[in-house]
């Protein structure tokens, strides 16, 4: 190697850049990719050099080509061990949340007992969250750099924890360094769609290492030579190494003069094939324990003693090849000197060795690094082709995954042992469990680690080789399970799975109980709350006789849920306290927190949302301090978003709905936080956002089974049609609401989307009176059916009976401006249209000023333009004429193309539409409607639709 470092001044100063921009406290990640042996270690083996001399703490981890079979962590478990080897596991340990360190423990013994908490939705994201507290408050001592080499190998769960770290690791002195290969990665490669994502976050820098230039490979062989080299030698190294250092390296080897190699294989084999043959014998042997190998283990294999051993290797350490690391270990100095000689080996040479690395440390499971034990077997065993042994270990393996939340991995290797099954006779009796076991477990990893399809299959799998008379109830937890996947994937026939996994287990015992928890709540988000309740009710009977209060707390929750569905808000409230009492009783954390994510939604509903919001930072405090933040922590966040909402601080909704998104939250939790963004969206009036949301959770293509989701998805449909001008369009969306029944089933959103469907009559009476006219009974008849039992419920019902001036005296009750200054504007055009000017006047001079300082353009720009309408003036006194002055008539006469494309416009056609009919562009017809609202001195086509019909603009 080059003692001279040479070139790279420019992706040096890019790290140097990035590390100075973390240094100021805004977290950076680097992506660094470049092609085998371009110099990807060396840069940042540089840069990481002159970052501690500037006071960094940099931690290293790297990945290995084992991390694919289900060696989880491994460069986040190396970084850590150094930082243990550092500062030992008690400070450590000290740096995270109370009993943090128990889930460090999964990764590391050092830390203890790992948690007894084996949530497969929640554990593997608390860890997540662990690692990112730890790196947090290290940063708080000094900056934080973390380097992690070779992530094109890198398992699942690492690439998921490195997407996790970019986006979250914000305001935090930490840079992250990640090296991969470049020219590996194929189409179809793991690591192609994570970098396509965090190429989108901000603070992430995409840097691509190239090759040297001829200049560059003179001083690399300058330094490796000691003298300069002549033109010629350059000339020849640079053409035959086409710039990639290491292939000079290897040139520069056999002197520069031998032939051009068949492949780079061949070139970098060759400075191995000068070592003596002992020497190369034991790099075969070591090559086949991976790139680091360590002495005791290599001695073992090659049955050397230690001084043979160090006789045979010193000539390799000499010539560089392989290099000391820590731990009396040796590693290859890269990794595709390791792949070279590996490939050298024959195919029983090959099956051998691997057999007799995966005997030793069985026999001496110290051998290897902590954790790495049962992965490394199961590797060896399967490299070995030793079916029987490879079966065993990838089972064992699989377990150790599961206890360190490497679900994916953990199906990996359930998905050896189910493909090795039946070339294995007697499976069963070596691991200790029937086919039908392996398939179920296999399900259970696919379902924590997001894979519904693969877990469909294995659930279909298991079912087809059980018996519901001899197993009923194991029938029951596959069937219940199948029904998950079907309700994450938005797939029919949830409802009737757990129906049929009900009727299996009809005896009052706690098989029957974890059914009626699933069949129950799903009962109720749908809209059958007095069927869901009395399955509650029958669970919870069933937990306290077992004396299962962990159980009993998660159906006084759901019960909880049907009550505040119902409309019994005072029941829910205490019901949710009792379930707290439980959790903090039994020291669930997960209790403790669903029990305040539900009452911060109740508080939000009955109108105390300033307290919600309040109760809603006290529960995202404490998922942080329980290390559940991702999972709960979002879900709290997404109701303080909505009580933000409601007391229209819609700047501070909007921020909290990015930040928990930026957690990666669970589908359904990031849907609510996406509908969240589009109420402030429709707010402000940016219906690109609006309609990106509408299309990511399925508002326009699929049939919502669940209550919540249903009325959220018909309220954003008709106000993204409001704003585009499109009252007709609208009107279709109420007609479709008021055929679905569930939009009633929940009073308070049942209220909130009839006020909505009410206000929309009222705008489109005007444009489809006799569609309008019937629209309303209907929407009168559903609120005559629901409970007033809240001032929020009261105020919109006083909407729906178009007393508009009760509602917004509500609204200012409740602090609730947004919806005050729309009540006030639709109390305006009532006056107005009864032909009271003065009235009309005094209500939009009040909505206007709330309505500008809420930042919030289309219901200002309504509010102007109806004053405009009128002669209003905003900002004095009303002066005094008729109710309804000739200023309504068009500044100036329409033309005939404009009363064209007007009558359109009130059918409630689109430009496309209109553009399609008069055969004009859809640019023309744009500028013809901005002619039309000018003439016409409105804001938007509703309201030009309305002033069409009522001064007869149109036949």
């Amino acid at each position: 190697m080059s003692p001279v470092f040479v070139g790279r001044q420019a992706e040096l100063a890019a790290l140097n850049e990035a590390f100075a921009q973390a240094c100021d406290g805004t977290a950076a990640t680097v992506l660094l990719g470049g092609e085998a042996g371009v110099g990807k270690t060396r840069l940042t083996a540089s840069f990481a050099e002159h970052v501690t001399r500037d006071g960094a703490h940099v931690l290293l981890g790297g990945c290995v080509e084992l991390s694919t079979e289900g060696l989880a962590y491994a460069p986040f478990t190396a970084a850590i061990r150094q930082l243990v080897r550092e500062c030992g596991a008690g400070k450590v340990a000290a740096l995270l949340p109370e009993g943090g360190a128990r889930d460090l423990a999964r990764l590391l013994p050092e830390f203890g007992e790992p948690s007894g908490d084996h949530d497969g939705e929640t554990a593997r994201a608390r860890l997540f969250e662990q690692i990112l507290n730890l790196l947090e408050r290290l940063a708080e001592h000094r900056p934080v750099v973390l380097v992690i080499e070779d992530i094109h190998w890198a398992d699942r769960s690492s690439r998921d924890l490195i997407a996790f770290l970019s986006r979250n690791l914000r305001a935090a002195p930490v840079l992250m360094v990640l090296t991969y290969r470049s020219d590996e990665l194929h189409r179809q490669h793991p690591l192609r769609p994570v970098l396509a994502e965090l190429g989108r976050v901000e603070g992430v820098l995409r840097l691509d290492l190239p090759r040297l230039t001829q200049d560059e490979v003179a001083a690399q062989m300058t330094g490796i030579l000691g003298t300069t080299p002549e033109f010629a030698q350059v000339g020849k190294v640079f053409e035959r190494s086409e710039g990639i250092p290491l292939f000079v390296e290897a040139l520069l080897e056999c002197g520069g003069e031998c032939s051009f190699p068949d492949s780079l294989h061949d070139l970098i084999i060759g400075s191995v094939e000068q070592l003596p043959d002992e020497t190369q014998r034991v790099l075969r042997i070591a090559a086949a324990g991976g790139n680091r190998v360590g002495h005791a283990l290599l001695a073992a294999v090659s049955g050397l003693s230690d001084t043979d051993l160090e006789d045979a290797l010193r000539p390799a350490v000499a010539a560089n090849v392989l290099q000391v690391a820590d731990g009396r270990a040796y590693a290859f100095r890269h990794a595709l000197i390791r792949e070279a000689v590996h490939d050298e080996l024959l195919p029983g040479e090959h099956m051998r060795l691997h057999a007799r690395f995966a005997e030793e440390i069985s026999r001496d499971r110290t051998m290897v690094p902590p954790g790495r034990a049962a992965v490394e077997i199961a590797h060896h065993w399967y490299s070995a082709r030793d079916d029987k042994w490879a079966l065993i270990s990838a089972w064992e393996a699989a377990g150790k995954a599961a206890k360190s939340f490497a679900y994916n991995e953990e199906m990996q290797l359930l998905e050896r042992v189910l493909m090795l099954w039946g070339k294995v006779p007697d499976a069963a009796e070596l691991i200790d469990a029937d086919h039908t076991t392996v398939l179920e477990q296999a399900s259970a990893a696919a379902n924590a680690c997001g894979e519904l399809d693969r877990g469909t299959k294995f659930v279909k799998a298991a079912l087809a080789e059980l018996d519901e008379k001899t197993e009923p109830a194991r029938v029951a937890e596959l069937v219940v399970r199948l029904s998950q996947f079907k309700i994450s994937k938005r797939r029919p026939g949830a409802l009737d799975d757990l129906r049929y996994a009900e009727r299996l287990v009809p005896g009052p015992d706690l098989h029957r109980a974890a059914v009626l928890v699933r069949l129950g709540s799903y009962l109720m988000f749908s809209g059958e709350v007095a069927e869901g309740t009395a399955l509650t009710e029958e669970a919870l009977g069933i937990a306290r006789e077992h004396g299962d209060e962990r159980l009993e707390a998660d159906l006084l929750l759901n019960l909880a849920l049907g009550h505040s569905i119902a409309g019994r808000i005072n029941e829910t409230i205490a019901i949710n306290m009792t379930a707290k009492a439980i959790g903090e009783r039994v020291g669930s954390a997960r209790v403790i927190l669903r029990s305040i994510a539900n009452t911060v939604d109740t508080l939000n509903d009955i109108g105390r949302s300033a307290e919600a919001v309040e109760l809603a930072l006290e529960g995202e405090r404490l998922a942080r301090k329980y290390g559940r933040y991702r999972t709960q922590g979002t879900f709290i966040a997404n109701n303080r978003a909505e009580a933000l909402e409601a007391l229209g601080r819609f700047d501070e909704a909007a921020r909290v709905a990015e930040q928990g998104l930026a957690m990666d939250p669970s589908l359904r939790t990031r849907h609510h936080l996406r509908r969240i963004r589009a109420d402030v969206a429709l707010a402000h009036g940016e219906t690109d956002l609006v309609t990106s949301v509408l299309n990511e959770v399925g508002a326009f293509s699929t049939q919502e089974e669940f209550t919540q989701e249903l009325t959220v998805n018909i309220r954003l449909r008709a106000g993204l049609h409001l704003l585009h001008g499109e009252p007709l369009a609208a009107l279709e969306v109420a007609e479709e609401a008021v055929r679905a029944a569930l939009i009633t089933s929940k009073p308070m959103l049942g209220w909130r989307t009839l006020a909505l469907l009410a206000g929309i009559c009222e705008i489109a009476e005007t444009v489809a009176p006799e569609r309008a006219a019937a629209l309303r009974p209907q929407v009168e008849g559903a609120a005559a059916a629901l409970t007033v039992d809240s001032p929020v419920a009261e105020a919109y019902r006083f909407s729906v009976n178009r007393d508009h001036d009760a509602a917004a005296a509500v609204w200012k009750r409740l602090d609730r401006p947004y919806l005050r200054a729309k009540s006030l504007l639709q109390a305006a055009r009532a006056a107005a249209g009864a032909g009271d000017r003065e009235d009309a006047a005094v209500r939009l001079r009040a909505a206007h000023p709330v309505a500008a300082a809420l930042g919030t353009p289309p219901l200002t720009t309504e509010i102007e333009s109806l004053a405009r309408r009128l002669g209003v003036t905003l900002d004095r006194e009303p002066v005094t004429g008729t109710a309804l002055p000739a200023a309504d008539a068009p500044t100036a006469p329409l033309t005939p193309r404009e009363q064209e494309v007007l009558r359109l416009v009130a059918q409630g056609r689109s430009n496309r539409e209109i553009a399609a009919e008069l055969f004009i562009s859809a640019k023309t017809v744009s500028v013809h409607v901005s002619n039309i609202l000018a003439k016409l001195g409105v804001a938007t086509r509703g309201e030009a639709a309305a002033a069409a019909h009522r001064l007869a603009l149109i036949g």
